[in-house]
């Protein structure tokens, strides 16, 4: 669960089968939008301009997609993946649906990327927030679980502002 062209096929699969489906582990926003969204409301009040926020391991969910859609606050959100086909994919759903933030000053974004190494990608005490949905999960099951379990949460702790959080959802 922790290679690259594991989740490329996983997604090259899910998605040739027709009309684009987000794919939720666990569960969907309904389930933690009223847990997210008042801790986006309190991040917002003591903080000028967007919140930075990192939905880390996205695949396919709609999790950074909806935060985008249905924050108060400005936010801009970067749904990124190890999976070139599942930000493709993405991308592709992003554009094609055109959505409307709720903050006119929002921004989404999508980026492949491998969670262990976040410090190429962001520049230290530079995020607000980082969703973990399951990413650490999928690691932890690996030959090298342990080790990358722990490069994640050391990364995270590196690319996060003092006053950021890291929330993980896990199974």
């Amino acid at each position: 669960m922790d290679k690259k062209a594991t989740w490329d096929r996983f997604y090259t699969e899910n998605g040739s089968k027709g009309q684009f489906k987000n794919f939720e582990w666990f569960f969907g926003f309904d389930s933690v939008k009223d847990f997210i969204l008042p801790v986006l409301q309190s991040m917002s009040h003591s903080h000028s301009g967007q919140l930075n926020i990192l939905d880390m391991g996205c695949g396919t969910s709609a999790l950074g997609p909806c935060i985008y859609r249905n924050s108060p606050c400005a936010v801009k959100v970067i749904c990124a993946d190890i999976s070139t086909v599942a930000v493709k994919l993405m991308q592709k759903h992003s554009n094609s649906t055109l959505v409307q933030p709720c903050n006119l000053s929002s921004a989404l974004a999508f980026l492949e990327l491998d969670c262990t190494q976040l410090r190429g990608y962001f520049d230290a005490r530079s995020l607000d927030l980082i969703l973990d949905k399951g990413t650490t999960d999928a690691l932890v099951r690996s030959k090298e679980g342990q080790v990358k379990a722990g490069q994640i949460v050391k990364q995270c702790l590196q690319v996060l502002k003092p006053s950021g959080s890291l929330l993980q959802f896990s199974d």
